[in-house]
């Protein structure tokens, strides 16, 4: 059975959600269903995360939310930086067709979602690429998320990855730091880093 969030159609039973969240002073409504990470609530990496990503330190240019799942990352940063534009890709279809329903529903203008594996259907440079990497999909997946975004930033781009020290944070600080040549821990969190290159 197909039933893994990082899998493009989640084979599941529909049961939709419908809740709010705040944060940053600012409150969101999200529809989620099964079939989505973290469908009850913004998981608390994607808190980190939000909350530590400098986007003023950021040259001029649009965003990328990869893996961006029904859209707490993306939705959030467009929300609270309305003057820049967001990409939001995602693999899994059932979480992009929530990521734009929930923009809808905040009245957010200022993103552009659709599908890409990985940085497959990604064309354009970013000033900046925000992912909270789906550590379950493996590896390898989370490397090519890092690896992958080399090619995608804008001189003096930034790459901000949060992960859990338990789950691969060790080497993924160390992966940026090769890809990179530097890499630095914004903030420790209960067990969470947001690294930035």
């Amino acid at each position: 059975m197909n039933n893994f969030y990082y899998t493009a159609n989640p084979d599941v039973k529909h049961e939709e959600k419908h809740w709010n969240f705040s944060l940053l002073k600012t409150t969101l409504s999200f529809v989620t269903d099964n079939g989505v990470f973290s469908k009850s609530t913004v998981d608390y990496g994607s808190r980190v995360l939000i909350k530590n990503v400098d986007i003023n330190e950021m040259p001029a240019g649009p965003i990328l939310d990869m893996g961006c799942g029904y859209g707490p990352i993306g939705i959030f940063l467009a929300k609270t930086h309305p003057e820049r534009q967001f990409t939001m890709v995602d693999v899994n279809n059932l979480a992009l067709s929530l990521a734009k329903q929930n923009a809808e529903l905040n009245q957010i203008s200022n993103v552009d979602i659709f599908a890409s594996d990985g940085y497959q259907n990604i064309t354009q440079k970013y000033a900046g690429i925000v992912t909270n990497p789906p550590v379950r999909a493996g590896k390898e997946v989370v490397d090519e998320m890092i690896t992958g975004s080399y090619d995608h930033l804008l001189d003096d781009g930034t790459l901000t990855v949060v992960l859990q020290k338990k789950q691969g944070a060790p080497s993924a600080k160390k992966l940026m730091k090769q890809v990179f040549g530097n890499v630095q821990i914004v903030k420790r969190d209960k067990g969470y880093y947001p690294f930035k290159e």
